[in-house]
């Protein structure tokens, strides 16, 4: 707290006893919407309702011995605190005191309120020199990252045609809160930066608070703007849509101006991620891409007008929401990978074969059980696959880009043509050395049942060999294939399973050849990750993807 020409720094106000330090707390706990909801004298008992900055005042004339009165002022008139004017007042008939109005705001609006200072219990004249040096210590304030407001007073009688108005008040100090960020989330911010979302600032303190913060949390890189609300209301939306992807930090800003940086992003093509808590942030988050409230402080307004709701009011949830939704979409990508491949593959057996006039490679009960029965197990494990390493530093998808993109689709092709050459292979082989279609057939049936258990690891990434994954990483697929392993083996190997599906017994070198035929695919899609990412076996290695525009946030 800043009085007079002298600064108090507190971590607990208890033991306070300078009467202007005290003065300045009671303004700050009586013009103030919070509620308290317990008086507990220890710090870390006091609970309140309401703004957190509120909420510290509260807590401080409590420790200062100011809370709770034994009689409670009466409230006869109060003006609000509004983004535009930057100020509260509030008018209390005091039980000793008489009529009083107390005003607390930004410190450019409540010194252009104030014609006298409150210094050492006497009210002088504010000079000017005096309000350049309370602007000063504002600004150093600020510059430490603290959230700096303005504390007034004025004496009232009921006679005085403009006692409500904000005017003729005595400047009483400075008090500077320190909200400092949660640890977490500067690691959220660059982790934010990694996956391609910008991360923008948009505030209603001080601008030497906003940058401060900025550079704490690595949001504001050296070549970044920070520009005020004045500023932005001399620029007109087409040069700040030209500017907007330059500015890191807005301060100073009102719902308008929020408005205004929400279009100017959107207008820029980019998708607009916007968050807040107050009645003046519910039009900015209803208008962006999507909206986020904060479930605790934000208001009932903010948070009906938004898309998402953050029961724990942390911005690093917002980043984990996004890797979330990056696995989940990739993990469905994985499913239809294997399942369509698969499929692909199974088709294109039955195909050839019948443009060849051959006999059916596969029964329908074959088909039946791989795709019901084989296949569920390993594609759901699949759904349940780990982000992988690198899924927070690869740039946001495109918005429309559909999910089986031309990418995907042609390697489900040419995986399910592997699958299939592998098949028809062992089918025409076994032909050729005079075996019977049954046989042929039942080779056919291992092939692509095994084949397909293979392929699911390819399945878990496109860019990471298994070696590099681990086997045991995703013990839901290690256990998966495990099973359906066991089950194909009892169809193949059990005489009563055998006459249901209508298969031969395999001998042992045929059984040998089904498993090293199938695992021909996988070991040549294997192979080529390594040749693509240009890495050596066993070693991490992400594929170069073109260069595209993202999607920020």
């Amino acid at each position: 707290i800043a009085i007079g020409r002298a600064r108090w720094s507190f971590e607990s106000c208890q033991g306070v006893s300078d009467p202007d330090v005290l003065r300045a707390l009671e303004i700050g706990a009586f013009c103030n919407s919070a509620r308290l909801l317990g008086g507990e004298q220890d710090k870390e008992k006091i609970r309140w309702l309401g703004d957190p900055t509120e909420g510290a005042l509260l807590v401080a004339a409590v420790q200062a011995g100011l809370l709770p009165r034994a009689e409670e002022p009466q409230t006869l008139h109060e003006l609000p605190f509004d983004s535009e004017r930057r100020a509260m007042s509030i008018v209390l008939r005091l039980p000793e005191e008489g009529l009083r109005m107390y005003t607390k705001g930004a410190a450019e609006t409540v010194l252009e309120f104030c014609n006298s200072e409150w210094a050492a219990g006497q009210r002088q004249p504010l000079e000017p020199g005096r309000i350049e040096e309370i602007r000063e210590t504002e600004g150093r304030m600020a510059a430490e990252g603290l959230r700096v407001l303005a504390v007034a007073f004025k004496e009232l009688r009921g006679d005085e045609p403009d006692a409500f108005q904000e005017k003729r008040l005595t400047f009483v100090g400075l008090a500077g809160l320190n909200d400092p960020p949660r640890p977490e989330v500067r690691a959220a911010v660059l982790k934010a930066r990694q996956a391609g979302i910008r991360t923008v600032m948009i505030t209603g303190d001080h601008p030497a608070t906003a940058r401060a913060i900025a550079r704490e949390l690595h949001m504001c890189r050296e070549e970044d703007e920070a520009v005020s609300g004045a500023e932005l209301d001399k620029l007109t939306d087409e040069e700040l849509a030209g500017r907007v992807e330059a500015i890191a930090v807005y301060s100073r800003v009102t719902a308008h101006h929020k408005l205004r940086v929400v279009r100017a992003w959107k207008a820029r093509g980019q998708i607009v991620a916007m968050t807040g808590d107050g009645v003046n942030d519910a039009a900015a988050v209803k208008i962006a891409d999507v909206g986020i409230a904060m479930g605790v402080s934000g208001t009932d307004v903010t948070r009906g007008a938004s898309d998402i709701v953050l029961t724990d009011d942390n911005f690093a949830s917002i980043v984990a929401a996004v890797e979330q939704g990056r696995t989940v979409l990739e993990n469905i990508q994985k499913f239809l990978h294997f399942q369509l491949a698969g499929n692909v593959g199974g088709v294109l057996v039955m195909f050839i074969a019948a443009l060849a006039g051959l006999p059916p490679p596969l029964t329908a009960i074959h088909l039946l059980w791989i795709n019901l029965i084989l296949d569920g197990l390993p594609a759901l494990a699949l759904g349940l696959e780990p982000p992988e390493m690198d899924v927070m530093t690869r740039p946001p998808r495109p918005p429309r880009e559909p999910v089986i993109a031309w990418e995907l689709g042609t390697r489900i092709l040419r995986h399910g043509a592997l699958i299939g050459l592998v098949v028809m292979t062992g089918f025409l082989l076994t032909l050729a050395e005079g075996g019977s279609t049954l046989h042929a057939q039942t080779i056919a049936f291992a092939l692509l049942a095994f084949t397909r258990i293979a392929f699911s690891f390819c399945c878990r990434s496109q860019r990471r060999t298994m070696p590099v994954l681990g086997i045991l990483s995703n013990p839901h697929l290690a256990g998966a294939l495990a099973l359906s392993g066991a089950l194909q083996c009892v169809v193949l190997g059990a005489t009563w399973a055998r006459a249901a599906f209508g298969v031969s017994v395999l001998p042992l070198a045929e059984w040998l050849l089904v498993l090293a035929l199938a695992l021909v695919p996988v070991t040549l899609i294997e192979l080529n990750k390594v040749r693509s990412a240009g890495q050596a076996p066993g070693h991490v290695g992400i594929v170069p993807r073109e260069s595209r525009k993202s999607a920020n946030g």
